[in-house]
């Protein structure tokens, strides 16, 4: 029997419709994730001739000289970006298709989220490099404070659930990668009032999706600004932050470094730990 979904497919494809218009004024979490990839990208030493831009948003992401192929759930994104429209975790992709995937700000809103991953890494030919970046543990840390005191009688899950980045390293392992690579960086954004929080996270195409969701009445909208606003420094700002999980991962290949074989080390530790005389 499948599992249900936790997220609503239809309700996605439509908040990411209604973001594409005006995405340029709310797109600074996924330049953030970008900038990101770009830097660990730089750091391989080759060439990457067909790459997915899986997630696409406006398609943003650009390598010189390589041909990428672009995909996103939303039909406004991924018809403005030239792609095609498809969920992660139901890709449309042949085995072997790409030599990179790089998959930015959508992995935390996947129904299937290992097996995206191992979609992603059969899409992949042998020694294939994979570059993701989402929204991890941690995150929205000011919304989620405020939310709760303005629900104190009747809490409602509202901001969806989010993966550490140990859980998202162990992800990367059981989807077949190799050498996976799992951290994470802070981005901390300041707000004068929960509205341009609200205002940024539907731009950006990150409002609540989850299949079981609720409007939030008068009386706790009041209670989540004031909330909110409570939490302001000096300055009259609330700070917001994302934690943005980046993960390295390579489809495997004969060439690829083994790591050593148990019982195969030359040096003991006792002498290692030892004090010289």
């Amino acid at each position: 029997m499948d599992n249900p979904d936790l997220f609503d497919r239809t309700a996605r494809r439509l908040r990411r419709n209604r973001a594409a218009p005006d995405y340029a004024a709310h797109d600074f979490v996924r330049a953030t994730m970008l900038d990101g990839i770009a830097e660990r990208l730089d750091a391989v030493t080759r060439e990457f001739t067909d790459i997915l831009d899986l997630g696409c948003f406006d398609g943003a992401f650009t390598v010189p000289g390589s041909r990428i192929a672009r995909c996103d759930a939303g039909f406004a994104f991924a018809k403005g970006a030239g792609g095609v429209q498809a969920d992660e975790d139901r890709l449309p992709f042949a085995d072997a298709s790409f030599d990179c995937v790089v998959c930015a700000g959508v992995l935390d809103q996947v129904n299937d989220l290992p097996g995206a991953l191992t979609l992603i890494r059969r899409v992949l030919r042998p020694d294939g490099l994979f570059l993701g970046a989402f929204v991890g543990a941690g995150s929205l840390s000011a919304l989620r404070t405020a939310l709760r005191l303005a629900e104190q009688d009747r809490p409602v899950a509202r901001l969806h659930p989010q993966i550490e980045v140990r859980s998202a390293g162990d992800l990367l392992m059981r989807a077949g990668f190799a050498l996976p690579v799992a951290d994470v960086e802070t981005l901390n954004v300041g707000y004068r009032d929960v509205g341009r929080l609200l205002g940024d996270l539907r731009g950006m195409a990150a409002t609540n999706i989850l299949v079981d969701r609720h409007p939030l009445g008068k009386a706790a909208l009041t209670g989540l600004a004031e909330s909110f606003a409570a939490a302001a420094d000096d300055q009259g700002r609330t700070r917001e932050k994302f934690e943005i999980v980046f993960l390295t991962g390579w489809s495997p290949d004969p060439s690829q470094p083994k790591p050593a074989r148990r019982g195969s080390g030359t040096a003991s530790l006792t002498a290692a730990l030892t004090p010289k005389p």
